[in-house]
């Protein structure tokens, strides 16, 4: 009997994860998706309301993946949706997703910075939904009044936050690592990137940062000469770990105690990135969505945190023969690019079983981070 990969990973997933009428512990869960070089991040409160930030890529294999997560953490509608930007493997899978599940709310960072067929076409699908609902323009300050949590957007449509996040660990303070920041040349970048809106996500004392796609340079706007942040416990890898952002700026300046990579095989754990992560003070892991070709043996974390692995004969053939990658600024794979040398690997029409990293966090700072591939979880204390 044939069975679906949507079901293959609502299996494995539920082998790790209670639903929410019957877990006990009041935590914040949130899981990140397998979108495979997009973006789509689930976040449960205590009280069950729910904050989804982007929805994958078109084509509806996002959107089944976004539903099971959904399914498994018993959400009935999304309370909360921001669209980071307007890229499509961000805003893609959102047509499908809202024929799904209802949308309560959409927020997003307004007026693109990026005027192209393509995103002209997303944004008149999506004004068709959020006409129709409650409809936000974030800015730097605003809070999300998600039940149980404190969301504040501290980046976007190119503006950053500036007052200190009040009771933040050490938010207002100089920021060290500004000192050796050196800006790129951005031409070459997208520009609704810098737009993202991105959001620092608080339960009691444990605290997350979730920035889209936001880039290199903006970093420094928003983290130098003064860090407005403070220190979190998790940081999601800003633009799915490629070298377009994740300046030690950032990094450093954010003090994580764990990274998640929201990559793909061929997107993101670029070296600069991974070197970056590795030499961040206090970093204890870095969990994977996948393995990344572009990071090879010495950079990419051990296969326990790891949720998307390849075949042994893929991994072999792409670490001998590196297919193009994401993994320098601006690198794309040039059109018509063959697939990784030995197979398919997980590119863009992937259907098959796909797993996430999911966290769950207490309010005393707290959390537990578990590979749904595995089953392997570690619990990191609260701060003292």
């Amino acid at each position: 009997m044939l069975i679906r990969p949507a079901v293959l990973f609502t299996l494995a997933l539920a082998a790790v994860s209670a639903s929410a009428q019957t877990k006990t512990a009041k935590t914040l869960d949130i899981y990140f998706i397998d979108t495979e070089g997009g973006l789509s991040a689930l976040y449960v409160s205590p009280t069950g309301e729910s904050l989804l930030i982007d929805t994958g890529s078109p084509g509806g294999r996002d959107t089944d993946r976004i539903m099971d997560a959904a399914q498994s953490a018993g959400v009935k509608q999304i309370d909360y949706l921001i669209i980071t930007h307007y890229h499509g493997d961000h805003i893609g899978g959102l047509p499908e997703l809202a024929k799904r599940i209802p949308i309560k709310h959409f927020i997003d960072h307004g007026e693109t910075g990026e005027h192209t067929p393509a995103i002209e076409n997303s944004l008149k699908l999506y004004a068709d939904l959020y006409t129709s609902a409650n409809h936000m323009v974030a800015k730097p300050g605003d809070k999300i009044p998600v039940t149980g949590l404190n969301v504040e957007v501290v980046t976007s449509a190119t503006k950053v936050l500036k007052t200190p996040i009040a009771g933040a660990p050490g938010a207002g303070k100089p920021n060290l690592a500004c000192a050796d920041f050196k800006p790129r040349d951005e031409s070459h970048v997208d520009p609704d990137n810098r737009f993202s809106v991105g959001t620092v996500i608080a339960y009691g004392k444990f605290r997350t940062v979730n920035l889209g796609d936001y880039t290199w340079n903006a970093e420094q706007d928003l983290m130098c000469p003064n860090n407005p942040i403070g220190t979190v416990d998790l940081y999601l890898t800003s633009h799915h770990g490629i070298d377009q952002s994740g300046s030690a700026a950032l990094v450093h300046g954010l003090h994580p105690r764990v990274a998640v990579m929201h990559n793909s095989t061929r997107k993101g754990g670029a070296i600069q990135t991974m070197q970056v992560l590795h030499t961040s003070p206090g970093l204890e892991d870095i969990w994977q969505l996948h393995w990344a070709y572009a990071a090879g043996l010495e950079q990419n974390s051990p296969g326990l945190f790891i949720a998307n692995v390849e075949d042994a004969q893929t991994t072999a053939n792409a670490i001998l023969n590196p297919p193009p990658t994401f993994g320098q600024p601006g690198a794309r794979p040039p059109a018509g690019t063959p697939p990784a040398p030995g197979g398919p690997g997980r590119g863009p029409g992937h259907t098959g079983p796909a797993f996430l990293i999911k966290v769950s966090a207490e309010s005393d700072g707290s959390f537990t981070v578990t590979n749904t591939r595995n089953g392997f979880s570690k619990t990191y204390a609260a701060k003292k």
